[in-house]
């Protein structure tokens, strides 16, 4: 199936699930979660930032779209927008929820991080409304060699707020930002955190063959623990996407496999890859729930149309590495 084929096959999927329907498996890439109250809200990639909702982790409901009509400076970034906003990243902070997300084009780094605010996540709440800060990070073709997408932020031990970043190019970047969660530190402070091999030949306004994305930091101990995604997501039953870890004492880094070689020399362990049922899995994100710690991805179905479906496995944790029970 062709690239633009199999996006529009899961676009009119996503439209197509009814707000009432309950499934254990919904249709699902790049998702991430919050919990309020006794519900679990999950945002992911889709038509104005797809949302379900469920209480148990197992049967979800689909909500409305974050956005019901696109960032009026979306075009601007990427001209050939469509209103399928990608890997959306939530977090809490004192008193509201910062839904990050990024804009851009397939292939391409005319993209862009953006903000949007909620002092809720319930909709029944009179106090509920989505309010977009505007661009966060942006990446600009034949100035960067980074990819402004997948964003996930993180606060050190000072309660310093960084922000983690990027896919293919010359691989993952961490930026510091100021205290308003929406804007760059000055002076700018950035560190690499992953990268592979990308081949010198290729030019550097396209994406190239270091195949690497969707980092996700998450702190355990002593540790912050960088999880990101190796090889190829978005090609149906051709998707080879594999996660991998490293972790480090620092936020900002070095992060080293179980090896002891560095991600951002090309080191990662393998957590969690495709089989026969799944053509692979990946884009995740790890959240601790009822004093349980969760691994939310999504994999490609091997029994529906290589459709992405959402994946919720509890991690085990052995010589202070996460593990994860196979694909079945």
């Amino acid at each position: 199936m062709k690239k633009g084929t199999y996006y529009l096959t899961v676009l009119l999927a996503l439209v197509s699930l009814c707000s009432c329907a309950q499934t254990d498996k919904p249709i699902t890439h790049d998702p991430v979660v919050a919990k309020q109250g006794d519900t679990y809200y999950l945002f992911c990639t889709g038509p104005g930032i797809t949302s379900f909702t469920s209480k148990d982790l197992k049967s979800w409901k689909q909500g409305d779209p974050v956005f019901s009509e696109s960032p009026k400076w979306a075009k601007e970034v990427a001209p050939g927008f469509n209103g399928h906003i990608w890997a959306p990243d939530i977090t809490h902070h004192n008193g509201t929820y910062y839904l990050y997300y990024s804009i851009s084009a397939f292939g391409k780094n005319t993209s862009a991080i953006g903000l949007v605010t909620n002092k809720t996540l319930n909709p029944k709440d009179p106090n509920y409304q989505w309010e977009d800060q505007g661009i966060v990070i942006q990446s600009v073709p034949n100035r960067d060699m980074w990819n402004a997408i997948d964003p996930n932020l993180n606060f050190d031990e000072n309660g310093t707020p960084w922000m983690s970043f990027g896919s293919f190019w010359s691989g993952l970047k961490m930026v510091k930002l100021n205290p308003d969660l929406k804007t760059m530190a000055q002076p700018e402070e950035w560190y690499p955190i992953a990268s592979r091999e990308r081949s010198p030949e290729i030019p550097d306004v396209d994406a190239g063959d270091a195949a690497l994305e969707g980092p996700f930091i998450f702190k355990k101990g002593a540790y912050y623990y960088l999880f990101l995604s190796w090889d190829y997501c978005c090609r149906g039953e051709n998707s080879t996407y594999k996660l991998v870890v490293g972790r480090s004492k620092s936020v900002t880094g070095p992060y080293l496999d179980q090896e002891g070689k560095p991600l951002n020399e090309g080191g990662g362990s393998l957590v969690i890859e495709g089989n026969k049922n799944w053509y692979g899995v990946g884009h995740n994100s790890v959240f601790t729930f009822e004093g349980k710690d969760y691994n939310f991805m999504h994999g490609y179905d091997a029994h529906d149309k290589g459709l992405p479906k959402l994946i919720v496995k509890e991690i085990t944790w052995v010589d202070g590495w996460p593990t994860l029970k196979p694909m079945e």
